[in-house]
């Protein structure tokens, strides 16, 4: 599923990419380069790439807002790569549509592991439409998972979602009313315990709620804040 996927590399310094490159390509990853914000965008927008690697600090376009255009109507996971220190440019990354962050300086293995990480579960395939229709639903008053199609619709309104807020959204409605914790979230839908801020699952299910909530307030209430512990899917049997 992971071998053969195609990633965008987009960092103004050469060496980076080059030594980023070089790892992805060892694992069997078809890699695409970009040296600044402005050509990551077109090549970000014409191509269907199954992940894109996207640094915030570049000249001109910064990575943030390659990431605002990207997420008006592409779903590719991004990570950002962010220097040392720049905390809120994390979070307004995450805030964007990004789905998870890789601090610079970096260890090469740390990148293929996030890398491995978003794409374990996701094949290129989830990330497009759906050709045919399917039987393969999960519903609940007010929201409908179609797993095949890889879809979610509130109310009759399909709700766009990252791959990686779709796999929180799954993840938590597979066991309603069942308390996570932001560890547990961290080390199931991302997929690793000994790096990650826990910040990442509060900000996806701040997404999550948002554009349930544009669709559906209804269904974005499933969505429930236990405070102290965690979060849960719950469903109202009335």
């Amino acid at each position: 599923m992971e071998e053969n996927a195609k990633i965008l590399v987009v960092d103004d310094e050469d060496r980076i990419r080059r030594l980023v490159r070089m790892y992805l390509e060892k694992e069997d990853f078809v890699v695409e380069e970009a040296a600044d914000g402005t050509e990551a965008l077109e090549l970000g927008q014409n191509n269907d790439y199954d992940l894109i690697l996207l640094d915030i600090m570049m000249p001109g376009m910064d990575g943030i807002e390659v990431a605002k255009e990207l997420r008006k109507d592409k779903t590719t996971p991004i990570i950002m790569l962010t220097a040392k220190g720049e905390e809120s440019d994390r979070v307004q990354g995450l805030e964007v549509g990004s789905d998870d962050y890789i601090v610079k300086p970096f260890s090469p293995r740390e990148v293929v592991l996030r890398v491995k990480a978003i794409l374990r579960r996701v094949s290129s395939h989830d990330y497009n439409e759906a050709e045919t229709p399917t039987k393969n639903l999960m519903v609940f008053p007010h929201l409908t998972i179609d797993y095949d199609a890889h879809r979610v619709t509130a109310d009759g309104n399909e709700v766009g979602l990252t791959p990686k807020e779709y796999e929180l959204l799954c993840f938590l409605a597979e066991e309603p009313d069942k308390v996570f914790s932001r560890e547990v979230l961290l080390k199931e839908v991302w997929e690793y315990e000994f790096f990650g801020d826990l910040r990442t699952v509060d900000t996806h299910v701040k997404r999550l709620r948002e554009k349930l909530t544009k669709v559906s307030k209804e269904a974005a209430k499933m969505i429930v804040t236990v405070w102290g512990v965690g979060y849960k899917f719950e469903v109202d049997e009335a």
